[in-house]
């Protein structure tokens, strides 16, 4: 303990002539503490005001407070489909009738020109009824508190939401003039029916103009403030007309309406406005309504905005699938031109039972339709539709797959392994080329799904989606890729846009002319016969295992179509149906109707001749050559080139002889496998 070892203080006798000294002013005079809370209550407010100049702009009351209906229009100018609220024009009270801005005054804020946006003799009124009745009857905000939690806030019943409401309405009062808010708030308040604002209100259930309302009709629209999902007039109207028998009353007690003007008012009718039944969905405006939401300016007012949809393919594609015996299956369908303007779009059977669309968003196994990348890969390689590809049994590690038919036609040209959709063959052709150039293919040419480089994926196993099979088969009929699918015009591209959206060309001496040949060939010749039309036709069947899957792509004229058959539940089809059968024939009979309308026409995709019909020089492709190998005892070696192919044969090797060099893993001509063991491993799978 410390102990202070100073001399205390001795007290000094005050001098006769001098006055006592006077303490100075302590820090904490009451002066200075008041000066002090007036300063830090100052500087909250100053917060508070600096906040919602942030978070809460003034300009944000004059938006919409919904999203307006924005209308799509068919390529033709036809509506197809509306979605959003009805609004319209913002209202200016001074250009308003009196009567009508009496009406919501009378129910809604008698006090509104008496008070700074916070009525605290309305909020005790009301405390004391809703007290009295044991409920909520009433409600304490003003106008400006219900303009604050319209435009700044959320619905929450909360006592911070609450809070926020009234430091917004005091901060709009000081802001804006009462006429102001008033007007902000008869423009953007609900009156049921989807419709949002007084103008459009006015328009929606009196077919007239606000400016022309009547005492009845502004006193109808002003009662529906209270609760306007019940007390719409549409649904409601015995309701609506009680409701305005008490905004009349409520005129005449706050004094701007007589007694006897009020019981002339006569009974309100309803004379509702053009109607508006247009769907507020389909599979195509599913899906091009987030894209049109982005390419328009919003504001008040209905928007529309013109797509690529086709008025007249969209009914055949219609009819097409209402003429087809699905037996009970689902269906999608996607036609569009060659540069990816989606002209029809059919996503299953019902979209009022199931708006899910199968033609974007179901990823299922494409099957056989999707060897076009498997070909491509190997045309890029060098090969053409003549070189030669072995249709026999293979095993890769366990796995064998099988062909459809269960006919095995030995050494065949590509042309005819794709005609006839040969699955040993399409596996042997991608294991030569490799998976990953196969996937590239796949990917320059607009697929986006996940792609499994399994021995598989030549079959189509990795799941994609039709709407991107039908813009890469697109592609080749438009002879550039990638082709992108859109509902909306295109809009012009300046020359930065052209090179950063990397459009490129096929080889117009070798690979697009010799894809054009594989598809013909499958089309006309191969598993894709039932789709043949008068025109050129190109095309590809796809059949998943377990006829899960049924699907056939192509193109004639200026038109590419791809057809889906399945089932949701991805159990079996009926009735053994597979690409070249019903997917073919609806596809065919929505393309020998839909290729009559008259389109704006492009030059037909020609395919490449057959070697025996060209008088051209031929494709210089490289020389490809088989390194021996054992079949049936016999040595055999392959060379191809793009205009012969030679096979040697001889006894095999003896001991002293020096063997083969560069055994390939799965050469194109191999023996046939032994019989497959019962090892788990990917089960074959069908065209």
């Amino acid at each position: 303990m410390l102990f202070d070892h100073r001399p205390a203080p001795q007290p000094v006798e005050a001098d006769a002539g001098l006055a006592p000294a006077v303490p100075p002013e302590t820090p904490t005079s009451p002066s200075r503490r008041r000066w002090r809370i007036a300063g830090g209550v100052l500087a909250v407010f100053l917060l508070l005001f600096a906040y919602l100049a942030v978070t809460a702009p003034l300009s944000k009351s004059l938006q919409p407070i919904t999203a307006p209906a924005l209308t799509l229009l068919s390529a033709d100018g036809t509506p197809i489909a509306r979605r959003g609220a009805i609004t319209d024009e913002p209202v200016t009270v001074k250009a308003l009738p009196d009567h009508v801005e009496n009406a919501f005054l009378a129910i809604e804020d008698r006090r509104f020109y008496n008070h700074s946006g916070i009525d605290p003799w309305g909020i005790l009124r009301a405390a004391a009824r809703n007290a009295m009745a044991g409920g909520v009857v009433e409600g304490g905000s003003t106008i400006t508190q219900q303009l604050a939690k319209l435009a700044f806030l959320s619905s929450d019943q909360t006592a911070t939401r609450k809070l926020s409401e009234a430091l917004i309405a005091v901060w709009l009062e000081a802001w804006l003039s009462k006429e102001e808010i008033l007007s902000r708030y008869l423009s953007s308040v609900y009156f049921g029916d989807n419709v949002y604002g007084l103008r459009a209100a006015s328009y929606h259930y009196f077919d007239r103009p606000p400016e022309e309302l009547t005492v009845g009709q502004a006193a109808m629209l002003a009662g529906l403030m209270k609760a306007p999902s019940r007390l719409n007039p549409t649904s409601n109207m015995e309701g609506a007309r009680a409701r305005t028998q008490v905004v009349l009353g409520a005129m005449v007690k706050a004094g701007l309406l007589s007694e006897a003007e009020a019981a002339d008012v006569p009974r309100v009718t309803l004379d509702l406005g053009p109607a508006k039944d247009l769907p507020k969905g389909s599979y195509f405006a599913d899906w091009v309504f987030p894209e049109a939401r982005q390419a328009v300016e919003w504001g008040y007012g209905e928007q529309t905005i013109e797509t690529t949809l086709d008025d007249d393919l969209q009914r055949q594609a219609v009819n097409a699938i209402r003429r087809a015996n699905l037996n009970g299956a689902q269906v999608a369908l996607v036609a569009m031109r060659p540069d990816g303007r989606v002209v029809a779009m059919i996503g299953g059977k019902n979209y009022g039972k199931s708006p899910f669309n199968r033609a974007t968003q179901a990823v299922r196994q494409p099957g056989s339709s999707f060897k076009l990348f498997v070909y491509l890969a190997a045309l890029r390689a060098g090969m053409t539709p003549e070189s030669m590809i072995l249709d026999e049994p293979v095993t890769i590690n366990g796995w064998a797959p099988e062909n459809s038919d269960g006919t095995y036609r030995g050494l065949i040209t590509l042309r005819e392994a794709f005609a006839k959709s040969s699955n040993v063959s399409a596996v042997r052709l991608q294991e030569m080329v490799g998976r990953q150039n196969v996937i590239e293919a796949a990917r320059d040419l607009g697929i986006s799904t996940e792609l499994k480089p399994t021995p598989s994926l030549a079959l189509g196993t990795s799941g994609t989606k039709l709407i991107e099979l039908v813009a890469a088969y697109a592609a080749v009929a438009n002879g550039n890729y990638p082709v992108r699918p859109h509902g909306l015009p295109a809009a012009e591209q300046g020359w930065f846009e052209s090179l950063r959206a990397r459009i490129r060309q096929f080889n117009g001496r070798s690979t697009w002319p010799m894809l054009l040949d594989l598809l013909w060939s499958a089309a006309n010749e191969g598993t894709g016969r039932a789709a043949a039309l008068r025109v050129e036709t190109f095309g590809k069947t796809g059949t998943t295992q377990d006829n899960r899957d049924a699907i056939f792509i192509g193109f004639a004229g200026d038109l590419v179509t791809g057809v889906w058959v399945g089932n949701d539940d991805n159990s079996p089809l009926k009735g053994n149906v597979h690409g070249g059968g019903l997917p073919a024939r609806i596809w065919r009979d929505f393309m020998s109707r839909a290729i009559d309308v008259p389109p704006a026409r492009r030059p037909q995709p020609q395919r490449q001749p057959r070697r025996e019909e060209s008088t051209s020089p031929t494709f210089e492709g490289p020389t490809l050559i088989i390194p021996p190998a054992d079949v049936g005892g016999i040595e055999m070696g392959v060379e191809i080139t793009p205009d012969t192919v030679t096979i040697t044969a001889q006894p095999p090797a003896g001991e002293d002889e020096e063997a083969p060099s560069g055994p390939v893993e799965i050469p194109i001509i191999a023996p046939p496998p032994p019989a497959p063991t019962e090892e788990e491993g990917e089960p074959p799978f069908a065209v």
